[in-house]
């Protein structure tokens, strides 16, 4: 005669099982995955793949702003956390910029045509190089406001897609 077990005992035994696969299963495999190689910022279990579209030319360097949660700290003179830089590809650039941890942050991007590590203005103040934000927010009449640039980043290996716009 065939043993059979009791419903508690066969509905723990079939959750266990549904543990153990999402455990060593595909969507475990993603979260697990290491970081893209050249992965820029300091080492942590969390990062952010950033995808940087419409980039003119291949001069220079890609420059990814890594900005807390904090409105008070974004786009002034050392407010940001981290920047890091890539080579530039005209077309598509992709990076991957290391956070500290899950949560909210902003990224600022801009195209380091000359490779000089700054970020250029004409004479009248105006971006001379080519810029972008998380969000993808209207710049027309000025910078934009930080709470359309807040990206939430729960956890890691997520990608952001950036439009760079040239002056």
């Amino acid at each position: 005669m065939p043993m059979t077990l009791p419903r508690r005992l066969s509905a723990a035994v079939i959750a266990c099982a549904a543990t153990l696969a999402l455990s060593f299963g595909p969507a475990a495999e993603a979260q697990n995955a290491a970081p893209p190689a050249g992965c820029t910022g300091t080492p942590s279990d969390t990062w952010i793949n950033v995808v940087a579209e419409g980039l003119r030319n291949s001069d220079g360097l890609l420059a990814i702003t890594l900005y807390a949660d904090n409105p008070g700290k974004f786009l002034v003179h050392h407010g940001s956390l981290y920047v890091g830089r890539v080579p530039a590809v005209q077309g598509t650039t992709r990076g991957c910029i290391f956070v500290p941890r899950p949560g909210v942050y902003a990224l600022a991007l801009y195209h380091d045509e000359n490779a000089n590590r700054k970020f250029d203005r004409s004479g009248i103040g105006l971006p001379a190089e080519g810029y972008g934000f998380s969000n993808n927010p209207a710049t027309l009449a000025g910078l934009p406001s930080f709470r359309s640039v807040r990206l939430n980043i729960p956890r890691t290996g997520l990608t952001t897609r950036v439009q760079m716009k040239y002056p």
